[in-house]
């Protein structure tokens, strides 16, 4: 590990001071970890991904905080206590605690989940004895190997991957880069999900290696699958695989030649023989297809990535809802899933109601779910609730 990076001791630092207004103030004290570059009047001497102190108009600390000398979101707040090793221990300890509490029948998981578990800009994922970070603030990059050191002291992992090529870390004036912190990262990682083994490609998979977030989503689904079932935007065959063990027939499609190829694999290690991969454009395989199914499945990208693209997304979220819905019939299940936080629970539920009028179906609600537990929610912070997926039915 790069020693220069961060200490690995408790050895105190000069620490610089930021001055935000009372906009900044308020939020923070609402419990919102974000205070944002227009609300900060006095940057003192922070450098980039310091560890500062948060000063109120008043001159009162508020809490410590990353410092961010490119983003929009200029400061990440990380509580009272000082932010070194002794921090990071702890609260990676509460963090490995709760997945205890909270996941059941996986090997996989999400072990950090940013703002969720009050490190904001980490994200931790677990592949049996693998661990995959990604540090997307310049705080959380600047205390990369410090990190690193804590989970490995913690955890033991056979090895510890910085899958650092999120996009996102643009935005903080980052590199995008995989690393390898400690050990060694295999080609593939075998894990299980829900009594499914499954394939994980850590060094070059979608997001860390495989999509976590829907994991209880994927059993859920399968109680509802039967007859012919469609899978759109099927990636490594998560809905795919389990929708098969109770489906007569799944066609899976993906423009990733790289993601099918892991999904075939996952069905032959699973023996399962009764789903059929294709590789296509979703919405030009959608807008040609003309059979009917029992149930269609949809886990597109996130079509907004920031709030001027909800508009745009929206049209795209009804476009292949309604393409969809023309597929099913009377009883026939429709599984749609939007994984943006910019997109809320309330507009996709009014965007699928306009397509199933466009269709001229009547839809019923039987499941609306979120993503898995592993993805903690918190109540004063809305970004933490991303993922939304509803299981409708066709009266």
């Amino acid at each position: 590990m790069d020693s220069a990076r961060s200490t690995l001791s408790n050895e105190p630092v000069k620490q610089a001071r930021v001055s935000v207004n009372r906009k900044g103030a308020d939020r923070a004290a609402s419990g919102h970890p974000w205070i944002f570059a227009s609300d900060v009047v006095d940057r003192g001497e922070a450098l980039p991904g310091d560890a500062v102190a948060v000063v109120d108009p008043r001159g009162k600390v508020v809490a410590n905080a990353h410092f961010s000398s490119t983003s929009q979101i200029t400061l990440r707040m990380l509580g009272r206590e000082p932010v070194d090793k002794t921090f990071f221990l702890k609260r990676l300890t509460a963090a490995a605690a709760y997945r205890e509490q909270v996941v059941e029948q996986a090997t996989a998981c999400r072990l950090v989940f940013s703002e969720g578990d009050l490190l904001p800009g980490l994200i931790v994922d677990r592949y049996g004895s693998y661990l995959v970070m990604q540090t997307l603030t310049q705080g959380m990059d600047r205390a990369r190997d410090l990190i690193a050191h804590c989970l490995a002291e913690l955890l033991a992992p056979s090895g510890i991957l910085a899958r650092n090529d999120a996009s996102v870390r643009k935005l903080e004036g980052l590199a995008q880069e995989v690393v390898t912190l400690a050990g060694e990262i295999p080609e593939r990682v075998h894990i299980e999900m829900n009594a499914l083994k499954l394939e994980a490609d850590l060094l070059h998979g979608q997001k860390t290696g495989v999509y976590l977030d829907q994991r209880e989503n994927y059993v859920a689904v399968a109680r509802w699958a039967r007859g012919r079932v469609l899978d759109c935007f099927t990636s490594t065959g998560g809905f795919a695989l389990h929708a098969a063990r109770k489906a007569e027939f799944v066609e899976a499609v993906d423009s990733s030649a790289h993601a099918l190829e892991t999904a075939k694999a996952n069905a032959q290690t699973n023996r399962i023989a009764n789903i059929q991969w294709r590789k296509a454009d979703l919405f030009e395989f959608l807008s040609g297809i003309e059979r009917r199914y029992s149930m269609v499945i949809l886990d597109p990208p996130a079509f907004a990535k920031s709030r001027r693209d909800v508009e745009d997304a929206a049209r795209g979220y009804k476009e292949i809802n309604l393409r969809a819905l023309r597929m099913l019939d009377s009883g026939g299940v429709l599984v749609t899933c939007s994984c943006s936080h910019h997109m809320s629970e309330a507009a996709l539920f009014q965007i699928v109601a306009e397509a199933a009028l466009d269709a001229g179906k009547t839809l019923r609600v039987l499941e609306r779910r979120t993503q898995a537990a592993d993805h903690p929610i918190l109540l004063t912070v809305p970004e933490t609730h991303y993922l939304k997926c509803l299981i409708l039915q066709v009266i």
